[in-house]
């Protein structure tokens, strides 16, 4: 059963932009925590950016300025703009959610337990 799927994602030159879309169920969407991860070769997974059920949002310091995350309701899809891209940015990126809420949402991948199968982004020098 698909609950997260992602797409947006693709090639682009160093400072372009890419907006990633991913489309949750309603079940899934209305997890207390919803965020963005990457994964890059031989890398550990990161978080990228959260956003919690009211709205209050968290980034990864790499990304902050560049990158927003958002979400629509309506739609039951969560949003990452990318902008100014940069190569250091080339990776799977994953939409994720999870139920549990302790007042934050972590960055710490393994506290999501819902996960799209992920889209990547190529950013060329």
């Amino acid at each position: 059963q698909v609950q997260l799927v992602e797409s947006g994602g693709g090639s682009v030159q160093d400072g372009g932009s890419l907006r990633l879309s991913c489309a949750a169920s309603e079940y899934i969407y209305n997890k207390p925590c919803m965020g963005w991860f990457r994964q890059a070769p031989g890398k550990e997974r990161e978080g990228v950016a959260v956003i919690v059920w009211d709205g209050r949002t968290n980034y990864a310091d790499s990304v902050k300025g560049r990158f927003i995350i958002s979400k629509d309701s309506a739609k039951y899809t969560l949003f990452l703009q990318m902008n100014t891209l940069k190569p250091e940015d080339t990776a799977m990126y994953y939409c994720a959610a999870a139920g549990r809420y302790g007042g934050t949402c972590s960055m710490t991948s393994q506290w999501y337990t819902y996960w799209g199968q992920g889209t990547q982004v190529t950013v060329s020098s």
